[in-house]
C-alpha cells in the first residue's frame, strides 16, 4: 500500500480492538495477539496473514536491537540481584532516613537524572528501588507511573538525547530551516512550549507531595497498599518473570556496593553519553552489554563460580521474557497499523479543521491520538512533523515565529503523552517491567493522571495559538 493511502475507518480497528480488550481480559499478549490476527484478516491477507507478518515485523533490526537490549538489561540486573547489589543499595539508602514520600522522590531525581535513554530509565528506577517502594508499601502501581512519567517525557526534554537528534532531523529542509544546526536552535526553543512532558515530570512530584492528591484507580491501589500492605492486587500478573525477582544474593562472595551497584551504572552512562557525544548516537544497547560482561568478570574474580554467574545471566534473560513477548506483538501491530494507514486516516480526518489559532492544540490533540493508537511516540513524529510544520510555516510567512516552536513542541508533546500512557508503548511495557507491576494495572492508574496534564496541555495551546 502507498504510503498516502489508508483503508478507512477500518485502520483502526486493530489498535481499538487491542486497547479494548487489554483492558477487559487484562492479558496485554491476547489482546495484541487477537488485534493482529483480525487485522491481517480485515486486509484480506488470510490466514498465512498472521505468521507472515510477524516474520516481516520481528526479522528487522529495530526488533533485533530493543530484543538485545532487553536481555542484556534482564542480565545486568540479575546480576545485581545475585551479588546483592541492590540489597546493598536499599540498605545504604536506609540509613539515610527516608520517609515514604523521600523513597518516592528518590525515584523521582533517579529518573530524571538518567535522561539519556528512556528505555534504561524505567527499568533502571523501578528495578534499584522497588525493595524499598515494597517496605514503605508503596503500590506496585504507584512506582511504575514515577519511572514511565520521567522515562520519554524527560528524554524529549533534554537537547543531548536521541530523541532530541531525531526530532530536529525531520525538521531539516522544511521552511527555512537548512541544516542540523538551525534545525537543533528551533528544538532548543520549542522546550518551554512542550507543556504535556513538562506537566507530566511535574505532575509526579505534586503527586508524591500530595499537593494533588491520589485519585482514580490509584487511589485505590495506594489505600490497598498502605492499609493491607498488598503492593500488587490478588490476582496481579506482573510483568517480570519470577526468574528473575527471585534471584537470592551469593551469601559467600565477597561483593560490595562500589563494583557490583555503581560500576555497572556508571559504565552504562558513560558509555552511552559518550557515544552520544563521539557519534551522534547514544550507543545504548552496547552499554548494557558491556556493564554485563565487566559484571561478570567482576563477579568471578569476588568468588562466585562460572556456571553460578551463566545460570544468574540466563535467569535474567528468562526473567524479561514477558516484556519481550509483548513487545514482538507490539511490533507486530505498529508494522499492521503502518500497513493499513491508521495514521493517515486519522490525518485526514482532521486536517481540516486546522487553523493558525487552533493549529497548536489541534497538532498535539491529533499527534497524541495517533501515538495513544500505534503505541509509538517516534512514529507519530516522522508522520506529524512533515505536516504540521510545513503548515505552521505556511501561516507565519515562511518566518521561525513562536507559532513554530509551539507547533514543533505539539508534535514532541502529543507524542509522548500516546507513549507515556498506551498499553502498546514499549517504555510503558519497559516501566511495567522494572516495577514488576501488572502492565493493564499500571495504565489504568496512569491515565487519569496522564489525561489531566493532556487536558491542561490542550487548554495552554489553545491560548497560544489565539494569541499568536
Amino acid at each position: 500500500m502507498d504510503n498516502m493511502e489508508h483503508l478507512g475507518a477500518i485502520s483502526i480497528l486493530p489498535a481499538t480492538i487491542a486497547i479494548i480488550l487489554a483492558f477487559i481480559t487484562r492479558n496485554t499478549v491476547f489482546s495484541l495477539a487477537v488485534a493482529c490476527f483480525v487485522g491481517v484478516l480485515a486486509m484480506g491477507s488470510g490466514l498465512l496473514g498472521f505468521p507472515t507478518l510477524l516474520k516481516n515485523s520481528l526479522g528487522t533490526t529495530s526488533f533485533s536491537w530493543i530484543l538485545l537490549l532487553e536481555l542484556f538489561i534482564g542480565v545486568v540486573i540479575a546480576f545485581f540481584q545475585r551479588t546483592g547489589a541492590i540489597r546493598n543499595f536499599t540498605l545504604w539508602v536506609e540509613k539515610k532516613a527516608l520517609t515514604r514520600v523521600k523513597v518516592q522522590l528518590v525515584g523521582w531525581f533517579m529518573g530524571m537524572f538518567v535522561f539519556f535513554s528512556d528505555y534504561f530509565s524505567p527499568l533502571f528506577v523501578g528495578s534499584t528501588i522497588r525493595g524499598l517502594t515494597d517496605k514503605f508499601r508503596v503500590s506496585r502501581e504507584k512506582l511504575a507511573y514515577i519511572a514511565d512519567s520521567t522515562s520519554a517525557p524527560v528524554s524529549v526534554l533534554v537537547p543531548i538525547t536521541g530523541w532530541a537528534v531525531f526530532i530536529a532531523g525531520l525538521l531539516i529542509g522544511i521552511g527555512p530551516i537548512e541544516n542540523a544546526e538551525q534545525a537543533m536552535s528551533v528544538f532548543v526553543h520549542s522546550i518551554p512550549f512542550n507543556t504535556y512532558a513538562l506537566l507530566a515530570v511535574a505532575m509526579v512530584g505534586l503527586v508524591i507531595l500530595k499537593i494533588v492528591p491520589d485519585f482514580g484507580p490509584m487511589r485505590a491501589a495506594e489505600k490497598r497498599a498502605q492499609e493491607q500492605g498488598k503492593v500488587l492486587r490478588d490476582g496481579a500478573d506482573p510483568l517480570m518473570g519470577e526468574e528473575l525477582t527471585d534471584i537470592k544474593p551469593h551469601e559467600s562472595a565477597g561483593t560490595g556496593l562500589l563494583l557490583n551497584f555503581f560500576l555497572p551504572v556508571f559504565i552504562v552512562i558513560g558509555v552511552a553519553v559518550g557515544t552520544f557525544i563521539g557519534m551522534g548516537s547514544a550507543k545504548t544497547m552496547e552499554a548494557f552489554l558491556c556493564a554485563a560482561v565487566v559484571s561478570g568478570i567482576v563477579m568471578r574474580f569476588q568468588g562466585i563460580p562460572f556456571n553460578d554467574i551463566m545460570k544468574t545471566a540466563t535467569s535474567g534473560m528468562k526473567g524479561v521474557m514477558p516484556a519481550i513477548i509483548i513487545l514482538a506483538f507490539s511490533y507486530a501491530l505498529n508494522q499492521l497499523s503502518k500497513d493499513m494507514g491508521t495514521a493517515k486516516f486519522i490525518i485526514e480526518a482532521t486536517q481540516s479543521w486546522l487553523t493558525p489559532a487552533l493549529l497548536p492544540m489541534l497538532t498535539f490533540l491529533i499527534a497524541a491520538i495517533i501515538a495513544f493508537s500505534t503505541g509509538t511516540s517516534w512514529g507519530t513524529f516522522a508522520i506529524m512533523m512533515p505536516l504540521a510544520a510545513p503548515l505552521a510555516f505556511s501561516f507565519s510567512a515562511n518566518e521561525i515565529t513562536p507559532l513554530i516552536y509551539a507547533t514543533v513542541a505539539a508534535v514532541a508533546g502529543g507524542g509522548v503523552f500516546g507513549d507515556h500512557c498506551s498499553p502498546l508503548s514499549d517504555t510503558s511495557i519497559l516501566a511495567s517491567t522494572g516495577a514488576a507491576s501488572d502492565h493493564i494495572d499500571h495504565i489504568k492508574t496512569q491515565i487519569p493522571y496522564a489525561l489531566v496534564v493532556a487536558l491542561l496541555s490542550a487548554m495552554i495551546y489553545l491560548m497560544i495559538g489565539l494569541s499568536l
